[in-house]
C-alpha cells in the first residue's frame, strides 16, 4: 500500500534530480561537458537510487509515483532539446521524444482532470521502459563522445532509429490506453 507522505528519502533525492537539470544546461551550455556528462551521470544513479530506497526502506508514495517519471522526462527532454540545438541529436528525434512526453503527460492531467484515478490504472510499459533506457543511450553516447573527445558517431543513426522506433511504439500505445480510459470514463458518466 502507498502513502501519501510526500517527504521522504526517495522522494527528496527525486525532488535532487529534478534541481540537477538547470546545472545539466548550465554546464552544457557553458561548453563544460565533462560537468554536464557528471551532473547527468549523478541523474541516472539518482534515479536508481531513489527507486531501490522506496522499495527497501517501503517508503513508496503516490507522490513519488507521479514525480518520479516527471524527474526522468525533465531530465531527458531538456538533454535532447540542449544537444539538437547545436546539432548533436537530430532535431526530428528531438519532436518526436517531446511531443510524446507532451501527450503522456498531458494526457495524464486531462484524464485526473476529467476523474479518472490514473494513478492507479496507469502502469509503465516494457515499450516505455525501452524507450527511455535508447533515450538515454543517446544522450549518455553523445555526451560521452563530448566529455571525453571520443568518437561515438558510429552508435548514433542505428540507436537513433531505434530510439525513435520505440519512442512512437511506446507513445502510441499510451495514447490508446489514455483514449480507453477517456471514452470508459465518459460511457460511466464522470463529468
Amino acid at each position: 500500500m502507498q502513502s501519501r507522505k510526500i517527504w521522504t528519502i526517495p522522494n527528496l533525492i527525486t525532488i535532487f534530480r529534478i534541481l540537477l537539470t538547470p546545472g545539466f544546461v548550465i554546464t552544457y551550455l557553458d561548453g563544460n561537458f565533462l560537468a554536464a556528462w557528471l551532473l547527468f551521470m549523478v541523474a541516472g544513479i539518482s534515479d536508481g537510487l531513489d527507486g531501490f530506497l522506496a522499495r527497501v526502506m517501503k517508503q513508496r508514495t503516490e507522490f513519488g509515483a507521479m514525480i518520479d517519471p516527471l524527474a526522468d522526462k525533465i531530465l531527458l527532454v531538456t538533454s535532447f532539446i540542449c544537444l539538437s540545438a547545436q546539432e548533436f541529436v537530430p532535431v526530428w528525434l528531438t519532436v518526436l521524444a517531446v511531443s510524446r512526453d507532451l501527450i503522456i503527460v498531458g494526457g495524464l492531467f486531462l484524464l485526473k482532470f476529467y476523474g479518472v484515478e490514473v494513478e492507479k490504472r496507469i502502469q509503465p510499459l516494457w515499450s516505455s521502459k525501452i524507450t527511455t533506457a535508447l533515450q538515454l543511450l543517446v544522450v549518455f553516447s553523445v555526451l560521452t563522445g563530448l566529455a571525453f573527445g571520443l568518437d561515438v558517431g558510429f552508435l548514433h543513426p542505428e540507436v537513433e532509429i531505434i530510439t525513435a522506433v520505440f519512442t512512437f511504439i511506446s507513445g502510441a500505445i499510451y495514447l490508446r490506453r489514455g483514449l480507453g480510459m477517456f471514452a470508459e470514463a465518459l460511457d460511466n458518466g464522470i463529468k
